[in-house]
């Protein structure tokens, strides 16, 4: 686990050094952290980044959680930068809504 910001860049194939579009990324990501906060995922009082210095052991450090970062990934690619095709955004939108009832399962059951 590390930097939120610096592997959600990666997985939208943007390095780390490039800082263009870090304001509007962070915005997307902290999208997806209020998304999880109302699905009983992570910290009860919220959670947001400001930077690449947020990692994510500070949202969360359980195993069975480990399809929060796919779901930040995955929020955070439909909203800034969105599959061509109609049949790729509703795969992974299919997937999100997987992802989403998982975790709230594992949140609620543990």
């Amino acid at each position: 686990m590390g930097s939120i910001l610096d592997s959600i860049k990666n997985k939208l194939n943007i390095t780390a050094a490039e800082t263009a579009f870090d304001s509007d990324i962070i915005s997307f990501i902290n999208e997806a952290f209020g998304t999880l906060t109302q699905l009983g995922v992570g910290p009860t009082e919220g959670f947001a980044i400001t930077g690449n210095g947020n990692q994510w052991a500070e949202f969360y450090d359980d195993p069975k959680l480990s399809g929060v970062e796919t779901f930040v990934y995955l929020t955070t690619r439909l909203s800034f930068d969105p599959p061509d095709t109609g049949f790729t955004q509703a795969a992974m939108e299919r997937q999100l809504q997987e992802l989403a009832f998982r975790l709230n399962v594992v949140a609620d059951y543990g």
